[in-house]
């Protein structure tokens, strides 16, 4: 027999699509405070909220005729039609929050508005309203919510440890207190305070108060505007990196989010920057027209689907790149001295330290970071393109063809005529200096650099140099691919392959590019044609290892002598690439010292 579900066994399982573990009701919570237009935020937790989470602030409040209403599934007042839902401008808008928390939990509503003399207490057992009553208050809101999943033991034996969900809460409201500088965040857990932020709408300030580290004292700014899409932020120079991309956060009009799209554009903008398998720090915002988004893709609403990715993409590259075009961006050598009555840490942590680990039973201090002796950081600032990198290579849709361009960088981000060479050491390293600075030169990686982007030019002109080989290279392909030969052949063609039909289903290549061995040559096109069908790139990757090699084989090596003419020369080749700033490796071509950090060193500040 089929039935309608009664209301309670509804909501419980309702309530299981918005409400999956402590974070969740804090999730739904602390955004509801912030539609309300709060300028002031607490939120505090127990046990990892299993028992206890108080959200507080100083918003609009909700009057007492409608505080009953709040608590109805699908009531809102941040939606009223159908196509609202296409230019969605708050975090909430679904109308299932509050029912969904109230269904699996103790909920107590206090709230006023400014209008009203007298505030609002609702009681919620298990979605049953046991007391609707008026009582004194300050203007806004407060939810406590406790005993989560009392009366669905089933899910409360699938929630993590007190630390594990803690950290997660924990998360989630320093990624909100970024999206939101303007607001005070203040977050206390088992009694003890955490963090909390000023609200004086100083990004910046936000970042180091939550996260209080010390190696994001120097990020860099990232402003950046085309068409109606805007990305700003601050991302670490590449000399600060990570071994995750957990240091990656990402806000698309206000909402933090997880995007695979931002993510690409990210690494496009840091391309040749950074060593592989390494990731910098991004505190990164995209706004754009809520039209050309959909945010209604689950109910958590942590994923959106952008209207042109691919646009997306390159607008995030270019902001990066741009940002990374700034002598702010250069790496620098620094040593951070301690007062003499301080004693040296024991160990030391390449990567940050974690906050979670912070949010156990009780708050413990940070460790204080250790103190650096001068180094050279494996990164560089970048004067980049018009395009996401000074090589791309785009796949069409219709027809692949393989594209590496190598454009004129977006602006001058370092004028390399300011730098007066004083000489060499090691028979390596060139020194220089401007009016404030002294630089370190690599003459390997700089001159890795100068033939890298003349091998580049080389692929990019139109006559494609090719060797005939004397044993043609055979290569079956299934009938599937056959099918769809356009999709590669004459991208292959465009590569520099001579390539042509051999039989029902093999292709014959008689001639090759010039900077491909021959087993270079027939491994990468039976990788690609393999590959292709998954949409990867492998032309971009492959054939710039294979130019990145060449370059190295033909540099200046490390203790050759060079005259001052040449290291003079080396200088202005330098100054003439579109990315002066690292070898192909994604190593620094040079490092730079303030004349302040010099004097620190010789205790003259």
């Amino acid at each position: 027999m089929i039935k309608v579900l009664d209301k309670q066994i509804a909501d419980k399982i309702a309530a299981g699509e918005v409400i999956e573990r402590p974070v969740s009701i804090v999730k739904e919570l602390t955004e509801n405070a912030v539609d309300a237009g709060a300028s002031s935020i607490t939120v505090e937790i127990k046990n990892g909220g299993k028992s206890y989470i108080r959200i507080t602030d100083d918003g609009c409040g909700i009057p007492s005729d409608q505080a009953e209403t709040a608590f109805l599934r699908h009531a809102t007042s941040k939606i009223e039609k159908v196509k609202d839902l296409d230019a969605i401008h708050t975090l909430g808008f679904r109308g299932e929050a509050l029912a969904s928390i109230a269904a699996v939990t103790h909920t107590e509503l206090i709230t006023k508005t400014k209008g009203e003399k007298v505030g609002t207490r609702l009681l919620i057992h298990g979605g049953e309203i046991l007391a609707n009553e008026g009582m004194g208050c300050p203007d806004g809101t407060t939810i406590v919510v406790t005993d989560l999943f009392y009366n669905t033991p089933a899910r409360r034996k699938f929630l993590k440890s007190d630390g594990a969900e803690s950290g997660q809460i924990i998360d989630f409201v320093a990624q909100l207190a970024l999206a939101y500088p303007n607001i005070r965040f203040r977050f206390i857990n088992n009694g003890s305070h955490l963090f909390s932020t000023a609200g004086k709408g100083d990004l910046h300030a936000a970042i180091l108060a939550v996260y209080q580290l010390s190696e994001y004292r120097d990020l860099v700014p990232v402003d950046y505007t085309e068409s109606e899409t805007s990305v700003h932020g601050f991302i670490s120079r590449p000399s600060l990196t990570k071994t995750t991309r957990k240091s990656q956060i990402f806000f698309v009009n206000g909402r933090v989010i997880s995007s695979k799209i931002i993510e690409k554009g990210v690494m496009e903008g840091y391309r040749e920057r950074i060593f592989e398998g390494r990731h910098p720090v991004v505190f990164l915002f995209v706004n754009t027209d809520p039209a050309r988004l959909d945010v209604n893709i689950h109910p958590n609403k942590k994923e959106v689907r952008f209207d042109n990715e691919k646009e997306i993409i390159e607008i995030v590259a270019k902001g990066i790149s741009q940002a990374l075009g700034t002598k702010a961006a250069v790496t620098e050598v620094k040593k951070v001295f301690s007062a003499s009555s301080e004693k040296s840490t024991s160990s030391q942590k390449e990567e940050q330290i974690d906050i979670k680990q912070i949010l156990s039973t009780k708050r413990r201090p940070i460790p204080a970071v250790a103190e650096k002796a001068p180094e050279t950081f494996s990164a560089e600032a970048s004067a980049m393109s018009e395009e996401r990198a000074p090589y791309i290579v785009e796949m069409t849709a219709v027809k692949t063809k393989a594209l590496l361009s190598l454009e004129s960088p977006r602006q001058k981000p370092f004028d390399f005529a300011d730098l007066y060479i004083t000489g060499v050491i090691f028979d390596t390293y060139i020194t220089a200096t401007d009016e404030g600075s002294f630089y370190l030169i690599d003459q390997h990686a700089a001159h890795e650099r100068v033939f890298y982007e003349k091998l580049v030019g080389e692929y990019l002109s139109e006559e494609k140099l090719r060797q005939p080989i004397l044993t043609p290279i055979i290569i079956e392909v299934p009938f599937d691919v056959k099918e769809n030969e356009y999709n590669w052949l004459d991208s292959l063609t465009d590569m520099g392959f001579s390539i042509e039909e051999f039989g029902q289903n093999s292709y014959i290549i008689r001639e090759i590019p010039t900077f491909m061995s021959l087993s270079e040559a027939e491994d990468f096109a039976k990788i690609f044609i393999e590959n292709l069908s998954e949409g990867t790139q492998l032309s971009n990757t492959v054939v710039i290892n294979k130019l990145i090699t060449k370059s190295c084989k033909s540099a200046v090596k490390a203790h050759d002598k060079l005259s001052a003419t040449e290291m003079q020369s080396l200088i202005n080749q330098l100054a003439a690439c579109k990315n002066p700033f690292s070898c192909p490796h994604g190593r620094p071509t040079f490092i730079r010292m303030t004349k302040y950090e010099i004097e620190r060193m010789f205790k003259r500040v």
